[in-house]
């Protein structure tokens, strides 16, 4: 059997902070009391740490299979590892898109080798796999994913009658991507039409402007209150959609939530004179009042979620002109440390952190035993130093892309060690190749 004893950590656990030992047994959480004594348990010190649930995140794009030259998920998920990120939910759009079950049962494979964290993989919707999308199991697949914007190969889902079938039939939550496709087109029409292909980065939030993010995000939850859906509304970007979203009743009997990501609560659209197409995403990032107004709904309980939508392109690709360079980037690994200087900032509590990255996506995904520092649950914990300097460097990032838009940063805070189902697989800086994660299952 193997054991671990954490000594004297300062937990940080729903909506509590206390200093208290965790024993951690094959895997569980075995006992949690402020004195715990076990003869033959590897004790880890951890007075002056703070202990938190590992984060679930619950949208990034780990590129494997088909574009692997920029990411996969043997090195992704050891960023995650070493960002604190014990559990991911991986995006449909590789190549092959994933839209049969037989695709989606070869990522469970690839990762059941490869992935350091546990993992769940999103079937994909189109318009025309609606038999496929309804055979998804609910107890072992975290949700159906639908772009109602521009996407890889065959996803966009534009159909009317599919969206209707979707909504009206899905087993299971569904996640959308929620950008108006012909808004967007207009805007790029009108901006080619002044500037030709000269266009710049700084235009980026005004084609796939504020306007564009509304329309498909109040059509999503237009049909989800239709049909009675469980609908989740992935990378809220603007101060306008979260008007969208409620939050007068309990997480675990809402019917539609919405996430925040790590790029929309820290950039603005000043920032792309500096970074450039590095911080380039779909939704773009928009302005100071958006990204307030963003960070103001996930604190008041309009928004439940924050994630990374970790979406690696090579600098090679980010570096073309901006209507080549793709959309995307990696911040899986620093995600946690980002926040944590939200939190220094006093901008938000470490309660409300754990809330949003662990507790909240354990719920509103009803993931079986995970996402709670509690006994009888899986041991996915991290421990960090919110006063231990980390400088971001070339040298440091895992990601297999190299690179990151917080290269040169100093965040305020280290992650010591993460723990995945109890296995201890980063520690100081070092990766430890003990165990492997684990499928994710859910309570459906």
């Amino acid at each position: 059997m193997s054991k671990t004893l954490i000594k004297a950590a300062t937990i940080v656990n729903e909506d509590k902070i206390l200093t208290s030992d965790v024993l951690i047994v094959d895997g569980w959480i075995e006992r949690i009391a402020p004195e715990i004594t076990h003869p033959t348990a590897v004790e880890i010190h951890a007075e002056g740490l703070h202990l938190l649930p590992g984060l679930i995140d619950d949208q990034v794009h780990f590129r494997e299979p088909g574009l692997t030259h920029k990411a996969d998920i043997w090195h992704e998920s050891r960023a995650a590892v070493a960002g604190g990120t014990t559990s991911f939910m991986e995006m449909p759009n590789t190549v092959p898109n994933t839209l049969t079950q037989s695709l989606l049962q070869d990522k469970y494979d690839i990762a059941a080798k490869q992935s350091l964290a546990n993992y769940s993989f999103y079937m994909g919707a189109a318009n025309d796999n609606l038999d496929e999308v309804l055979r998804t199991d609910p107890r072992n697949v975290c949700g159906i994913k639908v772009f109602m914007g521009s996407s890889t190969g065959n996803m966009l889902v534009d159909d009317e009658h599919t969206l209707e079938e979707i909504f009206g039939n899905s087993p299971m939550l569904i996640a959308t991507h929620c950008e108006d496709e012909a808004t967007i087109r207009q805007n790029l029409a009108r901006y080619q039409a002044m500037h030709g292909d000269d266009l710049t980065i700084d235009m980026h939030p005004l084609i796939r402007s504020a306007e564009a993010c509304y329309i498909s995000s109040s059509r999503a939850v237009e049909l989800a209150k239709k049909h009675g859906s469980r609908l989740h509304v992935l990378h809220i970007s603007t101060a306008g959609e979260t008007e969208l979203f409620g939050n007068g009743q309990p997480l675990a009997s809402k019917r539609i939530t919405a996430e925040a990501c790590i790029h929309h609560l820290w950039f603005s659209d000043a920032d792309y004179a500096e970074k450039g197409n590095l911080i380039k995403w779909n939704p773009a990032v928009k302005t100071a009042d958006d990204r307030a107004g963003v960070l103001k709904a996930v604190l008041d309980g309009r928004i439940d979620v924050i994630a990374t939508d970790h979406a690696p392109h090579t600098l090679a690709e980010k570096s073309q002109p901006y209507l080549n360079a793709p959309s995307g980037g990696p911040l899986v690994q620093h995600a946690l440390q980002a926040l944590l200087d939200l939190y220094h900032s006093g901008l938000l509590t470490l309660e409300q952190l754990v809330q949003k990255t662990a507790h909240n996506t354990a719920t509103c995904f009803q993931i079986d035993k995970r996402g709670f520092i509690r006994e009888g649950y899986w041991a996915d914990l991290i421990l960090v130093d919110l006063n231990k300097p980390y400088t971001v460097e070339k040298a440091n990032i895992i990601s297999k892309c190299g690179w990151s838009p917080f290269e040169g940063h100093t965040f305020k805070s280290t992650i010591t060690h993460t723990f995945v189902s109890g296995n201890l697989v980063y520690e100081q800086g070092r990766l430890l190749e003990k165990g492997s994660g684990q499928r994710l299952s859910f309570n459906r």
